[in-house]
């Protein structure tokens, strides 16, 4: 058993690695196109591209990561490192010194770049390590949890701070205030995480398998193909809530209060969905979340303008259904890899961060363009009418594709699983 410390000291990490995405992922297109003047459909296509690119390297990062365990200090060298390219590509980002459309687009993709490989590679040492804590089945739910759970803090406070810096100073200067806090953010975490956390227990093999031997075995490919649908599923309201707080409820400025509501929702429901998954097993505790999340979903499409306490309760319920989404999935692919593998775990995860970016791509890549084709200009609250179908609806079809790949079958009663699928 882990003492608690340990998990909180490991879970440090977490805190700033969230804290990037939330802004690089939401608020970036909106800071381009609103801010900016860069026009929807080419900020959808170069995230496509930008994603697309970037999701053919993390195979590559987990074998460099598992190839590093060989060497004492291996990992703590590779994050380092890597903080410090996602500093300064976090800084680029939101800086821009270019004018012209054609100009911002490639510093943007160029920033992007540069933060999603940094990113990459923290994150899959990260959660290889993870990986690596325990070989507790119910352990890793909660290794899972804890990390997670300081990955919230990290959203909220990157909902939250934002927004105030941009009501009181501009988004230019809201958000570079935005990069100090996450660069002190990130020193301090991986400064607490390598000092006091647990270190991994690594089994050095010489056996160094290639991507394919991550999809060799059916109840991993089955995860890998369940993790990209449910994770485009989240991807898409993620991408269009700042479009739809705007223009659908037209309530300009309040998305931190409803970010706020859906991350703590979901941080104060992880325990419960860690001893859900303990008494029904991991799968069925996901199903049970996803449905949550989907009738939450289905209510928010027939909102309209002001409905401020509707939707507040909306991200009540699919906050609480995010706890799912958070502590599970990763702990049913550190269960699932098989005992002779776990030296190979920063592979596996490196699998699984390729399928996390290509569903980041497959939702900007895909709703920005449909909103463009659909006539919704973002400002203009008369064009936002299938906005609140396309927020609502489509997120719901990946859920009961994700549902319908992950759903109990005998596949998952094998001993490598331990029955907790």
């Amino acid at each position: 058993m882990i003492r608690q410390w340990s998990l909180l000291a490991y879970s440090a990490l977490a805190f700033p690695l969230a804290m990037a995405m939330l802004p690089i992922y939401m608020v970036a297109p909106k800071f381009y196109s609103a801010t900016l003047g860069v026009g929807l459909t080419a900020i959808g296509l170069t995230l496509l591209l930008v994603r697309l690119v970037d999701t053919l390297q993390d195979p590559l990062i987990g074998r460099l990561v598992d190839w590093l365990t060989r060497y004492r200090h291996g990992w703590t060298i590779l994050l380092m490192g890597s903080a410090v390219a996602l500093a300064a590509g976090f800084a680029l980002l939101f800086a821009p010194t270019v004018q012209g459309q054609s100009a911002l687009l490639w510093w943007m993709a160029g920033s992007l770049i540069l933060v999603y490989t940094a990113h990459s590679l923290m994150n899959v040492c990260y959660l290889a390590w993870g990986a690596r804590l325990t070989d507790d089945l119910a352990g890793r739910a909660r290794v899972t949890a804890w990390r997670e759970a300081s990955g919230v803090f990290g959203v909220v406070l990157a909902s939250v701070l934002p927004a105030i810096w941009v009501a009181q100073h501009g988004p230019v200067i809201g958000y570079r205030y935005f990069t100090v806090a996450f660069v002190l953010a990130l020193m301090l975490g991986l400064a607490v995480t390598l000092k006091f956390s647990v270190r991994p227990i690594v089994v050095v093999s010489r056996e160094r398998p290639d991507w394919r031997s991550a999809l060799a075995q059916p109840a991993v490919r089955r995860l890998y193909w369940f993790y990209l649908f449910n994770a485009t599923s989240a991807a898409i309201p993620a991408t269009l809530i700042l479009f739809y707080v705007d223009d659908v409820l037209q309530q300009p400025g309040k998305e931190g209060l409803f970010l706020g509501v859906y991350f703590l929702a979901g941080l104060l429901t992880l325990p419960l969905w860690v001893k859900l998954s303990d008494r029904w097993g991991k799968v069925r505790a996901w199903l049970a979340g996803s449905v949550l999340a989907s009738l939450a979903l289905a209510t928010a499409a027939f909102l309209g303008s002001g409905d401020v306490l509707p939707y507040v309760l909306v991200c009540l319920v699919s906050g609480a259904a995010l706890g799912a989404d958070l502590a599970l999935p990763p702990a049913m692919l550190a269960d699932a890899i098989p005992p002779a593998q776990r030296s190979n775990t920063g592979l596996y995860f490196g699998v699984w961060a390729l399928i996390a970016k290509l569903s980041l791509a497959l939702a900007a890549g895909a709703a920005l363009p449909l909103l463009g084709l659909f006539g919704y200009v973002p400002g203009d609250p008369q064009t936002a009418g299938r906005l609140s179908l396309l927020y609502a609806v489509l997120p719901i079809g990946f859920k009961v594709l994700a549902a319908v790949v992950i759903w109990p079958r005998p596949l998952f009663r094998s001993r490598l699983i331990g029955g907790t699928l």
